[in-house]
């Protein structure tokens, strides 16, 4: 570690990490665990922005030392006076300049062992995005597969509870990963904290263990996931589950229950399969909602709309499905979906001990 200086590699080594972007840049991603000091807030950084494009460097340089030294008079002052003369914070920026300099300079006259991140926040993402490409081929990928309504996320809470290793793609996303996914009062993540987000999980793996995930799309709404993620996942051993048309009804009823409160929501919803569907079909569906039918609308959803797509979907992307292991239900209860999860889990772990008499 240099004087003052400290890579992204050292993150664990700091007492606490000090993100000294603005508001919105730290919204859009940062470092996990990170606190977020602005030295420049977002309208302030834009003045400075503005001054130093329009006016001068020197201009927009003495008004951006004015606002930044204001700002660490008030952070030192409102949050960091009761830190012992031991405490060692990691200070970021952008890319490790003068926002994260000034602060580090403040903070080590007083006496405090503060770091600058080398590089900064660009410095992380360089690690993010490089993880993501190394991490994920390193896993054995078992997949939860099967049509829509089948409980796949359920099952993978209760794998997660019952220990076995999940990465679970649609909390993550905050989406349930269709045009009826959108989460009511929970928006999604930025693509960049999706995949911090991503390789935080990835890191906390062990990899000589298998990890559940559900088979998604490559999109979960407005996110995607990664290239290497999606490769991997769609190389793994599938786990099918098989359930009636009318069992999954009656969970898709209790899962989606937000929308029976609002149907002019899920019409609005409905509107975004018209180009799949046609106008006469949404019109349908959406006259049933509208009527309080849900029934009969998520049935015509499930085979009109969802098991045609998921069927060409799944037998064209995941190739572990040729040879997949299938586990029928026709309970989608609660006590049902976790029987599945473990008997989904017992299979695995009788195959595991199988390979290790045989090996």
């Amino acid at each position: 570690m240099k004087n003052g200086v400290a890579t992204v590699a050292q993150l664990a080594e700091f007492d606490e990490i000090i993100d000294v972007r603005s508001p919105l840049e730290f919204a859009e991603d940062h470092i996990p665990g990170a606190i977020n000091c602005p030295v420049l807030n977002d309208e302030q950084r834009a003045e400075v922005g503005t001054l130093y494009k329009q006016v001068s460097p020197f201009e927009a340089k003495k008004l951006g030392a004015a606002y930044i030294s204001a700002n660490i008079a008030a952070h030192l002052r409102e949050r960091f006076l009761d830190r012992p003369k031991g405490w060692k914070p990691l200070i970021a920026c952008w890319r490790g300049g003068m926002r994260s300099g000034a602060m580090v300079t403040v903070f080590r006259s007083i006496g405090w062992n503060a770091q600058q991140l080398e590089g900064g926040y660009k410095a992380y993402r360089h690690m993010v995005v490089a993880d993501l490409e190394t991490l994920p081929p390193r896993f054995a990928w078992k997949v939860v597969a099967g049509a829509t309504g089948s409980g796949k996320s359920r099952v993978l809470h209760h794998l997660a509870a019952a220990g076995a290793q999940v990465l679970d793609l649609e909390a993550l996303a905050c989406h349930k990963g269709s045009v009826l996914g959108v989460l009511p009062g929970a928006p999604q993540p930025s693509q960049k904290w999706f995949e911090t987000g991503l390789r935080q999980a990835l890191q906390g793996f062990d990899a000589a263990r298998p990890v559940y995930v559900e088979a998604e799309s490559r999109k979960i709404g407005k996110v995607h996931v990664p290239e290497a993620l999606i490769t991997a996942i769609r190389g793994g051993a599938c786990r099918v589950v098989s359930a009636s048309v009318p069992a999954r009804v009656d969970f898709l009823l209790r899962d989606y229950d937000y929308f029976l409160a609002d149907p002019e929501w899920l019409v609005q919803r409905l509107g975004g399969l018209k180009a799949l569907r046609g106008g006469e079909t949404i019109a349908r569906w959406s006259e049933l909602a509208r009527a309080g039918n849900f029934r009969a609308l998520v049935e015509e959803l499930l085979t009109g709309h969802y098991d045609p797509l998921y069927a060409a979907s799944q037998d064209r992307n995941y190739t572990g499905l040729a040879t997949s292991r299938e586990f029928a239900t026709d309970d989608l209860s609660e006590t049902g979906i976790a029987a599945l999860a473990a008997s989904i889990l017992a299979a695995d772990t009788q195959d595991a001990a199988d390979a290790t008499v045989t090996a």
